[in-house]
């Protein structure tokens, strides 16, 4: 299936998304530009090695950070949760900005 308007750079196509995990984050704006360079140094290798990956974007408000995660299922949305990547690297590297827990959601795509 061709995709013409949603490419991400890998050139994975957004209409293929059956999954997506949100991930949301407490995080003063003092440590948001902190954050969101731990969000940039991770986003390539999130694309390039995690079976299923297919986009993720930073979304910002006032309130929070959300990191919006393009899965091709939600088994693989789940798996990525359990990977060094995202526990040794992601988490670790985001944790000392939390002001609470974050808030991991995962929905499908009907």
């Amino acid at each position: 299936m061709e995709c013409h308007r949603h490419h991400e750079k890998n050139g994975r196509c957004h209409k293929n998304i059956k999954a997506y995990l949100e991930i949301t984050m407490v995080i003063s704006d003092e440590n948001r530009q902190a954050a969101a360079k731990v969000y940039s140094d991770y986003k390539e290798p999130f694309l390039e090695t995690i079976d299923g990956a297919i986009s993720k974007n930073l979304l910002i408000r006032n309130e929070d950070v959300q990191v919006l995660h393009g899965f091709d299922s939600v088994e693989n949305a789940k798996a990525y949760l359990e990977t060094d990547l995202f526990k040794n690297d992601v988490a670790t590297g985001l944790s000392p900005f939390w002001e609470k827990e974050p808030c991991i959601k995962i929905y499908s795509v009907a």
